[in-house]
């Protein structure tokens, strides 16, 4: 492919809303199942804030398949109103991830939640389950790295650039 084609394919996505909310969709649903396949192939158990950082994914998944399926409805501005929206979720993902980083460098403490069970309200028998059926995942301690980076690092740098790619889109789009 030459660099022009490749110029006017990227031209093309940038240019339309409707194009970049499904791409920035697809972005979403493959970090979020690169978790999930870490988790369920890979053998990685998450902690409380792992989990937190996939909430604003699986938002944007929604959100952008409803903004895919009603696109002709909600017109030009709702569809840069939607990726604005992708853009503060992505935006929201950045900072828990960089939360979570914090706390892997131990910056500063984590949640109440991190590496912590709820045992109140148990019987005998359900808190000796829970204390020992199931492990303990503290969130100052990364599951994978890669280059001195963990997952969290990554998954901010991908938010982070992904929200900047959403901003711009939206403000390209409400320009028009």
């Amino acid at each position: 492919m030459s660099s022009e084609t490749l110029s006017s394919r990227l031209r093309s996505l940038i240019d339309d809303p409707a194009r970049m909310i499904a791409a920035l969709s697809l972005a979403a649903a493959m970090i979020l199942g690169a978790a999930l396949l870490s988790q369920y192939v890979g053998g990685l158990v998450p902690c409380v804030l792992c989990y937190y950082q996939r909430i604003p994914y699986a938002a944007v998944i929604g959100l952008g398949l409803y903004a895919l399926v009603f696109r002709a409805s909600l017109g030009a501005a709702g569809l840069a109103a939607t990726l604005a929206i992708i853009a503060l979720l992505l935006l929201s993902d950045a900072g828990i991830a960089l939360y979570h980083v914090g706390v892997e460098q131990r910056w500063w403490q984590g949640t109440a939640a991190c590496g912590v069970r709820p045992l109140a309200g148990l019987s005998v028998e359900e808190m000796r389950r829970a204390l020992f059926d199931t492990p303990v995942v503290r969130c100052d301690e990364p599951a994978w790295v890669l280059f001195g980076v963990s997952m969290a690092g990554y998954n901010f740098l991908a938010a982070l650039l992904l929200a900047a790619i959403a901003f711009g889109s939206a403000w390209r789009a409400q320009a028009k």
